[in-house]
């Protein structure tokens, strides 16, 4: 490195940085873009960050209701299916089976009751949200308040 190019000292190859840059006659030149590619990041395992996450999310068993907590349910579905008609304010906590994995999760709605649909044995809410009555653990609401 005695050599020295506008100030700076250069290597063995001080000879050819003055050379024009080599063209193939035989390829294009490839684009900026497609060099800068070359370079990127490249995730060798497509989903794994996913499939971690999903590990990660953590779910739980539907809880077996006692006979008496069962039973407390039923009169209060009855009084639903008499009062349904005035659209009583409710609160409704129920289990939803997880789509991905056993088990699932506990929510709560509140809205208005619309409508108990005796086939499907679902109550709906104004918001359309239909609760399929095995799965619920829990209704309150102002019309309860004497249970």
């Amino acid at each position: 490195m005695t050599e020295t190019w506008q100030g700076a000292k250069t290597s063995k190859y001080a000879d050819i940085m003055h050379l024009a840059h080599p063209v193939s006659a035989n390829h294009p030149q490839m684009s900026q873009y497609d060099r800068a590619a070359q370079f990127s990041p490249f995730a060798a395992l497509t989903g794994y960050e996913e499939a971690i996450r999903e590990t990660q999310r953590t779910t739980e068993q539907k809880a077996e209701l006692s006979e008496n907590r069962m039973e407390e349910l039923e009169q209060k579905l009855q009084l639903l299916r008499e009062t349904v008609g005035v659209k009583p304010e409710i609160r409704v906590t129920y289990f939803r089976k997880d789509a991905k994995k056993e088990g699932g999760s506990y929510l709560t709605a509140e809205g208005r009751l619309v409508k108990i649909h005796a086939g499907t044995k679902e109550l709906e809410l104004a918001s359309g949200l239909r609760i399929p009555m095995m799965d619920i653990s829990e209704i309150n609401g102002e019309l309860f308040w004497d249970f």
